[in-house]
């Protein structure tokens, strides 16, 4: 019998792939934090093919989401540890062919099987470490209402630095929801080669939009927003800082996935 399975490693009865074959279902309570960057520095971000947007430069969000996921069978959810992760990401606003689309320059998660499944999804995932916020289903001083007066902030370390840190101290129920972070997801797709003198010519290198279905979301809360990035020696993500911050959500929102767009070459 051949090794077989859908991702890395395969093995005979392909039980031990990190990587379930999809679909993937997720659910996650998430933090989203609107924000403006320097201009510039989200257009330094923008892979090839993808355009600043100059009705609205610098936009971006930075999103903490507390996730659990599982593949059709569900046995994940019996099974937490391969069911449960953490992640923070920043989404910069752009032009794809003149429509506008976000992409995500930096991400971080703290679990392998995400960080395998977000490289095939085409995000650029590093490990780290996210905390979040809980909310329970009960009145308690430990645990903040998803509501007026609710406080739900995030952090984010990696190699031992904190890189990241904010919340959203949350005053309304929103009529509208979240729009930095609305327009479609269009990443770059990008897996090198070893062999000597291909270094420079990538195995894949494609723009590929998010596909999703089944879509549903909680009631969406909204509130005023702090976020702070911090430097570190092998990150960049700084130089996307806020200069100026707009509002914060807390809200939950489920999804599957089991399709994936190509939309060019990015070379």
């Amino acid at each position: 019998m051949a090794p077989s399975g859908y991702s890395l490693p395969l093995s005979p009865e392909g039980r031990a792939s990190l990587v379930p074959a999809p679909p993937w279902h997720y659910v996650g309570d998430f933090i989203v934090l609107e924000y403006w960057a320097d201009p510039d520095a989200v257009r330094a971000v923008l892979p090839p093919g993808l355009e600043p947007n100059p009705d609205d430069p610098g936009r971006a969000a930075a999103l903490f989401v507390d996730w659990q996921s599982c593949s059709d069978e569900g046995g994940e959810l019996l099974d937490p540890a391969r069911s449960q992760y953490k992640e923070f990401f920043i989404v910069v606003n752009a032009l794809l062919d003149g429509a506008e689309v976000t992409t995500c320059p930096y991400i971080w998660v703290d679990r392998d099987f995400a960080l395998v499944r977000g490289w095939i999804q085409g995000f650029p995932k590093k490990l780290g470490s996210i905390w979040t916020t809980r909310s329970f289903d009960l009145v308690s001083r430990a645990a903040p209402a998803v509501g007026p007066g609710g406080v739900f902030g995030g952090t984010l370390a990696a190699n031992d630095r904190r890189l990241a840190q904010g919340h959203v101290a949350i005053e309304r129920e929103s009529t509208g929801g979240p729009t930095h972070n609305d327009p479609p997801l269009v990443n770059r797709r990008h897996f090198p080669r070893l062999a000597a003198g291909r270094h420079g010519e990538p195995a894949v290198d494609e723009l590929v939009r998010a596909k999703s279905r089944d879509r549903a979301a909680s009631t969406i809360w909204e509130g005023r927003a702090e976020l702070e990035l911090f430097d570190a020696p092998n990150e960049e993500h700084v130089a996307l800082a806020p200069v100026r911050m707009g509002t914060g959500f807390r809200f939950t929102f489920g999804y599957t996935v089991d399709d994936l767009e190509t939309v060019a070459a990015a070379s």
